[in-house]
């Protein structure tokens, strides 16, 4: 039994929850057990990186300081936006005395330290690369044959830093998914934005990129898209009518990539989460259960 230090980030407990739903059964089935971080906080994800990113870097600092109290080697963080956060902090304070001073003097004054040097992961990476897709294939139990995936990863994940895929077409969620038995259409997209938190704030900027991913995904004839990002998740299956009113529809489900691994394991739909979409998924199409 391996186990990672676990910051689940604030989406996770909230508009994300059946990502963690379905995250944790999962990991566990593979082995892997997560310990969430005490008293963690928001990263400073989005809104308040943009108004000093500074203070956003201390206010992740504080996580990343938070894990390295914990006896385990490496830091699990599934939302995109707090993977990125907290690789980013990690850079300033290697890369920027002044970023690096600010955010010890502010660790200082809660009694804590960071030395900014343990691994922050994302799920994907740790499955892929680390548990691998050989012990994926032995633990599925209901191949999902037949079922046409888009596999979407955002934009942040692989920008700015490309630490376990490449930028501009990754492949690790294409090759997982091939393991879970589903079939990969090719989607172009699988990078672009979401709109991210344009939705909020400019809506209807923010909602045509979401149109367009929506839109191509059906365009390539897939049954759902997968994606590892509770923004991307919420943006891309909570705004079907207001899209459907400017555009026209675009109906698809959105689903996490660990909802899908959870069915190919044969897990309870019902407990994986997958009763939360606004689009719901269609019945699976019959496959023979794994021997």
């Amino acid at each position: 039994m391996t186990t990672y230090s676990y910051f689940p980030g604030c989406s996770l407990k909230g508009s994300g929850r059946a990502y963690e739903e379905s995250l944790l059964p999962v990991l566990r089935a593979l082995d892997v057990e997560l310990e969430e971080l005490d008293d963690w906080n928001c990263c400073g994800a989005t809104a308040y990186m943009a108004v000093d990113e500074v203070r956003a870097c201390v206010i992740a600092s504080r996580n990343l300081a938070l894990a390295e109290k914990l006896s385990h080697k490496e830091l699990l963080a599934p939302c995109n936006a707090c993977y990125l956060v907290l690789n980013k902090t990690q850079h300033y304070m290697k890369e920027s005395p002044s970023v690096q001073g600010a955010i010890q003097k502010a660790l200082k004054a809660g009694g804590l330290t960071c030395k900014g040097t343990q691994p922050v992961r994302h799920p994907l990476d740790v499955i892929v690369n680390t548990i691998g897709l050989d012990a994926i294939r032995k633990r599925v139990r209901r191949p999902l044959t037949g079922l046409k995936v888009a596999p979407y990863y955002g934009c942040q994940i692989v920008r700015p830093y490309a630490t376990f895929d490449d930028q501009y077409n990754p492949t690790t969620m294409d090759r997982l998914l091939e393991a879970l038995g589903c079939t990969v259409v090719p989607f172009p997209l699988k990078t672009r934005c979401c709109g991210g938190s344009l939705t909020g704030t400019l809506p209807e900027p923010g909602l045509h990129c979401s149109y367009l991913i929506l839109k191509e995904a059906l365009r390539r004839q897939a049954d759902v898209i997968a994606t590892v990002c509770p923004l991307c998740q919420f943006n891309l299956d909570s705004y079907h009518d207001k899209i459907a009113g400017k555009w026209g529809a675009v109906r698809i489900p959105t689903v996490y990539m660990t909802q899908l691994m959870g069915l190919a394991f044969n897990m309870n739909e019902r407990e994986l989460g997958l009763y939360r979409g606004f689009i719901p998924m269609k019945p699976l199409p019959a496959s023979k259960p794994a021997e």
